[in-house]
Formats: structure tokens, sequence, C-alpha cells
């Protein structure tokens, strides 16, 4: 018998995941595609489809063959080897502007003891919902589905773990119910410590980006916190260099109180990709801190997001 003589009747809901089905001397074989559907959800399934089907005449057993064809999502670090560089806004401008280009993104907010994407993304008051003992991530006004520490604690409460806290605090963030994402972008702390090492021992990332300001001293860092996913196998796909050049807001000289170029002569020297460059101006900061960071418009200030942003789509794309 044909597959669709005994599954047209099927409700949308159920044909629609109906990848392969048979029916041979009264026994049905249904393959569904089971992707983005917890475990609950799939047993309730399997037995609705399975009381339709031996309600026929013709069918005598039913077996439901359960797959996950969505591949899961891309992981994807944005690291550095010191604090204070802008690796946050960078993680979110980048979250912004690879969705403006239609990319499925979300955002995890890994920096478990200074938490910042929230107030970044204006969702400082949303909390997350669990189902099925998995946390449901926040939507944004972005349409970027985000979990941060800041949505899980109190605001302004000092967070003080060991490492097994901080680890089980990331697994529940990643293990999430991120649906049809295809890109995660987590937001690191700074340099490399037990948050670094519980990812790359439980969800080794597909690559890292790396964010540096001009001087030497970050750029020692950057290079620590470089050789540390280089160690555990994972490719960085390249380096931005932050706070490179101030416009005066009155004269327009720029100057470069932190030095120029040396994220790039750094990438030239160990062989790695230039991203790209950021300026130091204050409208980025005061964008991020009302929740309105640059990439979301159209100004000047979001080209270099979207800069780089382009070159990240294509490491994705090639990838994929």
């Amino acid at each position: 018998m044909a597959t669709s003589d005994f599954t047209d009747n099927l409700p949308p809901e159920f044909a629609d995941r109906v990848s392969g089905a048979t029916l041979k001397e009264g026994r049905a074989t249904l393959v569904l595609d089971a992707a983005g559907l917890g475990e609950e959800q799939r047993a309730a399934l399997e037995r609705d489809i399975t009381q339709r089907l031996t309600a026929r005449d013709d069918v005598e057993e039913v077996r439901v063959v359960m797959t996950a064809e969505r591949s899961a999502p891309l992981l994807i670090a944005v690291g550095s080897g010191k604090g204070g560089v802008g690796k946050s806004t960078l993680t979110a401008n980048l979250a912004i502007a690879l969705a403006r280009r239609g990319t499925k993104v979300g955002l995890v907010d890994a920096d478990i003891y200074g938490p910042s994407q929230q107030v970044i993304f204006g969702t400082a008051d949303a909390k997350p919902e669990a189902r099925e003992n998995k946390l449901v991530p926040v939507e944004s006004r972005f349409d970027i589905p985000m979990l941060s520490m800041g949505h899980l604690v109190q605001p302004g409460r000092a967070i003080a773990w060991r490492g097994p806290m901080v680890g089980n605090a990331l697994s529940q963030m990643i293990d999430a119910h991120w649906g049809d994402r295809e890109v995660i972008l987590i937001d690191l702390p700074p340099g490399t410590g037990d948050v670094q090492l519980t990812m790359l021992q439980k969800y080794k990332p597909a690559g890292a980006v790396l964010i540096s300001t001009p001087q030497d001293l970050a750029l020692i860092d950057a290079a620590r916190a470089g050789q540390l996913f280089e160690a555990a196998g994972v490719p960085v796909i390249g380096l931005v260099e932050n706070m490179a050049g101030y416009a005066c807001p009155h004269c327009g000289e720029v100057s470069d109180p932190f030095g120029a170029g040396g994220v790039e002569a750094a990438a030239e020297r160990l062989e790695l990709p230039f991203l790209g460059r950021i300026p130091l101006d204050l409208a980025i900061r005061q964008g991020s801190d009302a929740g309105d960071p640059p990439a979301a418009g159209d100004t000047e200030l979001a080209a270099p997001f979207n800069a780089i942003a382009d070159r990240l789509a294509e490491w994705i794309s090639a990838r994929s």
C-alpha cells in the first residue's frame, strides 16, 4: 500500500513530521522528525499516532521511529584575555548583526560573575521559565533568545560560587530549549578559568573569536586565551581590535590612547585572520547601557560590527 494511503488522514502537526512510512502485512512503520520536541512531547506524539493507526482494520502493529534531523546549533565562543576590552559589547552587536542577515542566532552570557547582556538587550527584568527540566531562553526585541546569569539572580547580588556551581550554571544555559537556532554565541568571562575549562570539556565550541585592545599587556593575555582554545582543538576564527582610535567630538581629531594596529600585527604574527577594528566612541557605550546597541541601526557606528559579522557569517557558512 502506498505511504499516502494511511498517513493522509493524520493531523498536519503529525503528517508534517513524517519523513518515511510503510505498511506491510499489517505492520505500519513511520519515521518521524522529532527535532525540537522534549521527551514528554515525543512520548505523547508516539501514543497518539499509535492509537490513530491501530484503529484501522488493516493495521495490527505500529512502529514509530523518532529522529532528530535538525542539527545542533554551532557554538561560537567570544573571549578575551582580560576584562574591560569590550567583549560583551562585541558579542551583543555580532548577534544582532547576524540576526539582521537572517541567521537564527541565540546568545549565552557565560560571564557568571559579571553578567551584562541582560542590560545590553534590555531584558534585565525578565525571568526564564523551565520546561521539562530545561530553561526556556528569554526573548529579546531583536528576535534573539538569550540566557544570562543576570536573569537568574537578583540584580546587584554578588555571586560567590566555586567551580562546580559555575559549571552547573553554564550547563543549564547551554542545554536550554534553543529550538531552531543555528548559532549560539557564548559571551565568556575574561581569562582562562572554570567557565572556559567546563565549556571546552563538555561543550566544545566550533570556533572562537578573540577581542583585545591594542596595548601590549592586553595582547599578551589575549594570546594566552588563544593558546587555550588551540590546545583544546578549537579553531580561532579571528582577532578583533577594540578601542582603536578616538575621534574628539569637538575638533574631530583622531588620537590613539591605547595605541593602534597592535591586534592586527599580532594576528599576522600568529597567522590568524584579522576580523576588523572598532573605534573608541562614547556612543557605543551609551547605546549598550541604554539597551540600544549600534548594530541594531544603520548608523556609522554599526559599520565596523557589520563588517566583522560579514567575516563571521562567511566562516559559519563554510563550516555549515
